[in-house]
């Protein structure tokens, strides 16, 4: 039996995690994909079919390389200001297979200090309670 590759290990767990994880209106999917050249930002309602706001390194506006950790702090804050236009405050994160570590763990730290997701604390941070500082 052949060896899979590791991009068939990441579809095969992507596709276990959209068996769980599901966007509604009130709490949109916000999926991340990353190429080795760009990392892409969606936020989707799953009960309608509808993507609310997306981001990438590959939008004619965005200068520079895509395949940083900055560049994906600059599409996490960005995807987190457009769906906060769009009218979302509140995501399911979907990180598509890929381990929450690098790129992917710097675009959703983004999107969390630029206003999505307020209540959640980031990743290895407790969250601060109001009253008991």
């Amino acid at each position: 039996m052949a060896q899979k590759s590791r991009a068939d290990i990441r579809r095969g767990v992507h596709s276990r995690i959209r068996k769980k994880v599901r966007g509604t209106a009130e709490r949109p999917r916000l999926a991340v994909f990353r190429s080795l050249n760009h990392i892409y930002a969606q936020v989707i309602d799953d009960n309608s079919g509808q993507t609310l706001a997306t981001a990438s390194t590959a939008e004619k506006a965005f200068a520079g390389t895509g395949g940083n950790i900055a560049a994906a702090e600059n599409i996490g804050k960005v995807i987190a200001e457009r769906a906060l236009a769009a009218g979302v405050s509140n995501v399911v994160f979907d990180r598509g297979g890929y381990v929450y570590h690098g790129r992917v763990k710097a675009l959703l730290d983004a999107t969390r200090e630029a206003g999505l997701n307020k209540n959640e604390a980031a990743a290895g941070k407790p969250a601060k309670e109001e009253g008991n500082e």
